[in-house]
């Protein structure tokens, strides 16, 4: 996967940010895929936030499987220079093994931009549902997340509950609904030995579907909505693109392969 320099992506309009005449190039959000109707409309509204954010630039929707259309089959027929950003809440298998098989065999001169979270963008949406949800200053709160079996994966949604914990001043205990320790209703079981009176899921999941079902099946007294489609993520989309349009500059073509592997330097050291 190489980062295509031949583009106008390093233009910058006002504020340091692309110019918005759409001549850059294509942001192609590209999501996992869900057999969920409302899961998809749910996306497919994230990507007109997106549209709506810039006017001008072309954004463009796929899906690494099960949904269509496919991100080969989007990076088969949009033009000129792309930036891919991956509507993905931690690294894993989708990120560093799938997505770029995906763009190598169909747009090796694809930017690949970091993966959403963790960002203090997403734990702003994070506490307005838990907040919409009816959380009380008593609840303790489990920060559900699919799962994986990658441990950098595991380590990206400890992360997102501590700056979950921090926005809430309680802590937050990270558990998963698949691969992963501890398991969802592991950590409500334990959390029910403690003092509080109640215990949250907030959810880590940025649609309905299966792994949202099994967060509300797991036992919990309150689960807050997915993430969904929210202004504050769709700048987040548009944050990992000017970072990946950044590189370009910079040895753009050597340094845009590592975005997909290790945008959590930067997110660590800065907070986003």
């Amino acid at each position: 996967m190489r980062g295509n320099r031949t583009g106008v992506l390093a233009r910058r309009g006002p504020a340091g940010r692309p110019a918005a005449e759409g001549a850059e190039g294509t942001l192609v959000l590209v999501a996992h895929g869900t057999r969920s109707a409302p899961g998809q409309a749910t996306l497919a509204t994230l990507a007109d936030r997106v549209r709506r954010a810039r006017p001008g630039h072309r954004v463009e929707l796929g899906y690494l499987e099960i949904s269509a259309p496919s991100l080969a089959g989007v990076l088969a027929r949009v033009p000129g220079p792309v930036v891919v950003v991956p509507l993905l809440l931690a690294g894993g298998y989708h990120v560093h093994v799938d997505l770029p098989a995906v763009v190598a065999g169909t747009r090796p001169d694809a930017l690949v931009a970091g993966r959403l979270g963790p960002h203090p963008l997403i734990t702003s949406v994070l506490a307005r549902r838990l907040a919409a949800a009816g959380l009380r200053s008593t609840d303790a709160v489990v920060l559900g997340a699919a799962g994986s079996s990658d441990p950098a994966a595991l380590a990206d949604v400890r992360a997102a509950a501590r700056l979950l914990s921090v926005r809430l001043a309680r802590p937050v205990t990270a558990a998963f609904a698949s691969a992963g320790t501890p398991s969802v209703p592991d950590a409500l079981e334990r959390l029910r030995s403690g003092p509080a009176p109640r215990v949250v899921v907030a959810s880590y999941l940025l649609a309905p579907g299966f792994f949202q079902d099994r967060l509300e099946s797991a036992g919990a007294d309150l689960v807050s909505g997915p993430l969904g489609a929210e202004d504050d993520l769709a700048a987040l989309a548009w944050h990992r693109y000017d970072e990946a349009a950044a590189t370009i500059g910079r040895g753009g073509q050597e340094a845009a392969p590592r975005l997909a592997r290790e945008p959590l330097r930067t997110a660590r050291a800065s907070g986003g």
